[in-house]
């Protein structure tokens, strides 16, 4: 109990009655107190604190859920971060993790025989980024997904050579672009997000700096 005022109450309470009352958190407060040379700030709540950051993140979280997997290309212009790639390079979790983060993010897959919407290409403020992954680590990937939703796997969605090619033609139009490409074979969705922020926060220097 972080109110000061009530914890004395109920300390002062479980006394007259006999009931045992024990502070789980005051020793590592106080231990934490002297290692830091600072005193706590007891104020209820902090951690549920409705502030101008609170709002952002809920807005951003918002935005990434209606426009993930491409699910819509209106107000592209709001969004911080596209992302680009083929089916299943981590695109809605990593977009997820950067909604929490209060980062507009939205996400288009890139399917064989369907186009990228114009929007998309038409867009000047968000950065593009496009996402790779390894060829035989993204048939692995695809395969255990389609065990766990019980189909067939024995379909062009897994066949190496098609996969290969799916790679390519992604790269190349990442390349097209000068869009900047991550590849995600061997990183965790946390390290994903954290270099599409870096690439965000350079984007956004370079801009300051040449006005």
């Amino acid at each position: 109990m972080v109110d000061q005022a009530m914890r004395q109450q109920l300390e002062k309470t479980c006394r007259e009655l006999g009931v045992p009352c024990i502070s789980v958190m005051q020793p590592i407060i106080d231990a934490m107190k002297i290692h830091l040379g600072q005193e706590s700030d007891s104020r209820p709540g902090r951690q549920h604190a409705l502030d101008d950051d609170y709002f952002e993140r809920i807005g951003a979280m918002d935005y990434v859920l209606s426009h993930d997997d491409g699910q819509s290309d209106r107000d592209l212009e709001s969004a911080d971060v596209i992302l680009v790639g083929v089916s299943r390079t981590s695109k809605t979790p990593t977009c997820i993790y950067l909604g929490n983060r209060g980062i507009k993010a939205a996400n288009f897959p890139m399917v064989p025989g369907s186009p990228l919407p114009d929007a998309l290409f038409e867009a000047k403020n968000p950065l593009v980024v496009g996402l790779t992954k390894d060829p035989r680590r993204l048939v692995e990937v695809r395969r255990q997904r389609l065990r766990l939703l019980n189909q067939d796997a024995d379909t062009d969605y897994v066949d190496t050579e098609l996969v290969t090619q799916e790679i390519n033609d992604a790269r190349r139009l990442f390349s097209k672009h000068g869009w900047p490409v991550i590849n995600v074979s061997r990183r965790s969705i946390e390290e994903t997000a954290a270099t599409v922020i870096q690439l965000l926060k350079r984007r956004r220097d370079d801009v300051g700096a040449g006005e």
